[in-house]
């Protein structure tokens, strides 16, 4: 074997040559795994909020599902180490992970999205992850290299509230982050937090897709009219103040949280309610940002006039 390659470009922990190669070139084949995995990837998309208690994993499985419900290859991460919920929300907490020669396979919800999160290896449900920055930086970087994403539409990573270790380590793994959705609840606390999670996505030169304003107002089941549970229209304001975009409001519906328990994705069960078509405009969003990335991307590398973008964003 060459200096500083491993055979079928598996890990050095698994090549049977791995004793020949320096802790240097260890970090060189990790690295190129995790590069070809995410050459297969089209586009990454983080799911952040700047505290907890937002809803950020309710929004990060139902925008996941609803992309998936349009026909494309989804993959979701849950890269909440500590705190990984979407498993439980999509009712495959006890589906076991499989390996093979080349890592470890996803675990499928349903022919098009696929999942992998901390939840599938810690046993009993109880059990807390004590894990500090290094190991949970190894982790995620196994969760992207050496896992079989296959090619991907879209991967949605589920990031945990604050801007500490795992948003860090994501944004260095992946790099070509194609842009952050924020979420935030409308009352002053939560937005801000979400202000400081724009702002350190600016830092980390990762483009703000936009925020989302969660548990925004709750329809009365009685005289049907809304009630301003947390306020309303906090996302609104914040994303005009940072001059991002405004992706939509997702409103409190009291069966979102039974379905979260039952694991049943919201966006499948309840296809004609408001929070459902919220998270259909969401992921339209989405589709449409990374298009018009692309267009852009195009029309640059060909020296073509920006009328081209606009024409194409159109269509």
């Amino acid at each position: 074997m060459d200096k500083g390659k491993c055979e079928n470009n598996t890990n050095c922990e698994t090549c049977n040559q791995s004793s020949s190669c320096t802790q240097q070139e260890k970090e060189t084949h990790v690295q190129g795994r995790l590069n070809t995995r995410l050459s297969h990837i089209k586009h990454r998309i983080l799911v952040m909020s700047g505290k907890g208690g937002v809803g950020k994993s309710t929004v990060s499985t139902n925008l996941a599902v609803a992309l998936s419900m349009d026909g494309l290859e989804i993959g979701l991460l849950d890269a909440d180490i500590h705190g990984p919920n979407i498993p439980k929300m999509l009712g495959i907490e006890s589906r076991p992970v499989v390996g093979s020669g080349d890592g470890m396979i996803p675990v499928e919800v349903f022919q098009g999205l696929k999942v992998m999160s901390t939840a599938f290896f810690i046993g009993n449900q109880d059990n807390p992850v004590i894990w500090r920055g290094p190991l949970k930086h190894s982790a995620l970087s196994q969760f992207l290299g050496e896992v079989e994403w296959g090619n991907l539409d879209f991967l949605v990573v589920d990031l945990p509230p604050g801007t500490g270790d795992e948003p860090l380590s994501v944004a260095h793994l992946i790099k070509n982050v194609d842009g952050a959705v924020v979420v935030t609840t409308p009352q002053d606390v939560a937005l801000l937090d979400s202000r400081k999670a724009v702002t350190f996505s600016r830092m980390l030169s990762i483009p703000v897709i936009g925020i989302v304003e969660n548990m925004s107002g709750l329809e009365c089941p009685h005289c049907h009219k809304g009630i301003p549970l947390f306020k309303i229209g906090g996302g609104e304001k914040a994303a005009l103040d940072l001059k991002v975009p405004f992706l939509g409001r997702i409103p409190i519906d009291p069966e979102m949280v039974t379905n979260c328990d039952r694991g049943m994705p919201f966006v499948m069960s309840y296809p004609k309610s408001e929070a459902t078509k919220a998270f259909r405009q969401i992921a339209d969003r989405c589709k449409e940002y990374v298009g018009l990335n692309e267009i852009r991307e195009i029309a640059q590398k060909e020296e073509l006039p920006y009328h081209f973008m606009e024409q194409h964003a159109k269509k």
